[in-house]
């Protein structure tokens, strides 16, 4: 896969190590109440920078070692990491725990949970949004990816459809495959539009072909987020599509304020699980949940493999959220042109690319 080695090395060039801020059993994410009986086996979190209230990845995957206590009967443990010196002793407080498998929430977490299977035995270790390096792949590792081009582009297709001053924006918090392969898809949807319509709708923010753009160089401070939708709104983006996980909220609240602004979220619904939803136009879904129940569930019938766990349109790993509120206001025969899209992408007919597809 193109960029698991590049994730892996940028993954432990953010590493600094230090001591533990984690936490045992979690109590965030969702009720503990089961419908399984209990089994012996303990699927185990480790969170990126962001907490597991972060209405964003971290969420999503608790949301999915939530699933696999009540439907599985799965004993559970998590550590949640204030910074990037939690991620290593985080990591090895789970192994010390007796975890059976330990999933790293996040490109970040990429070293911390590579050493952590080269060195361990017995215990099978997965990651959220990246791959393993050469140095830490094998059979107890297993990659949670997904090509969210595909989602983000019909994104992009129905931004530019709905925007009223004819700029659209997106931006990222860390230049990593796992962000900018939504900026991508978005970019190329935009471009589909304009080719279609005889528009020219245009993006700022990211320019794919130089694989460059706007970045916060954060995940967890909001106030970037804000700043950077201000002066996107100000160049004339009335619809922000921010890549930057809680920052994006900041941003949120930048499009909310200026009275005229829309959002799509990332990662989940954001209609559903921020305070937004009333500007949340739609959000670009990367099932992490599913991937991280799937996983745990597959270890606790003797079934866990290495094989990358890759989400897709057609797999349903990845998805465009409903319109909700804005349904009613769609341009005329866009959502007849986003499941032509959708079947034309799962088919193969139409060919959305990213330098960082997996």
């Amino acid at each position: 896969m193109k960029n698991l080695k590049f994730a892996a090395v940028l993954g432990a060039a953010a590493l600094v190590l230090g001591a533990c801020g984690g936490s045992g059993d979690s109590s965030k994410g969702g009720s503990d109440a089961s419908d399984a009986k209990k089994i012996d086996y303990t699927g185990c979190l480790v969170s990126d920078a962001g907490g597991w209230d972060d209405k964003s990845f971290n969420q999503s995957a608790m949301d999915g070692l939530k699933k696999a206590v009540k439907e599985i009967g799965v004993k559970e443990n998590s550590a949640e990491s204030k910074d990037s010196t939690d991620f290593d002793p985080n990591v090895q407080s789970m192994v010390d725990s007796g975890c059976n498998v330990i999933i790293g929430v996040g490109f970040n977490l990429a070293d911390a949970i590579g050493k952590a299977a080269k060195a361990t035995s017995g215990i099978n270790f997965a990651l959220v949004d990246s791959g393993f390096d050469e140095k830490y792949a094998g059979k107890n590792t297993r990659a949670l990816l997904f090509n969210t081009h595909e989602a983000a582009f019909l994104a992009g297709y129905a931004a530019a459809a709905f925007s009223k001053t004819g700029t659209v924006a997106t931006f990222g918090g860390i230049q990593i495959p796992s962000v900018t392969i939504f900026m991508d898809g978005f970019v190329d949807g935009v471009a589909k539009y304009n080719q279609d319509n005889g528009k020219s709708v245009k993006v700022i923010g990211w320019d794919k072909n130089a694989q460059n753009g706007q970045f916060t160089n954060t995940f967890d401070d909001q106030q970037q987020g804000t700043q950077t939708a201000q002066q996107l709104i100000q160049q004339g983006a009335d619809i922000i599509m921010p890549v930057a996980g809680p920052v994006g909220l900041g941003a949120a609240a930048a499009a909310k304020a200026a009275g005229d602004v829309y959002i799509i979220g990332v990662d989940s619904d954001w209609y559903e699980s921020t305070e937004y939803g009333s500007i949340t136009l739609t959000s670009v879904m990367k099932e992490i949940g599913a991937s991280v129940f799937d996983t745990i569930k597959e270890g606790s019938e003797g079934k866990f493999s290495s094989e990358a766990y890759v989400g897709t349109l057609e797999n349903g790993g990845v998805n465009l959220a409903p319109f909700h509120d804005f349904e009613k206001k769609m341009p005329e025969g866009l959502a007849d042109k986003l499941k032509e899209l959708k079947q034309d992408i799962i088919s193969g007919k139409l060919k959305v690319e990213s330098p960082s597809s997996n």
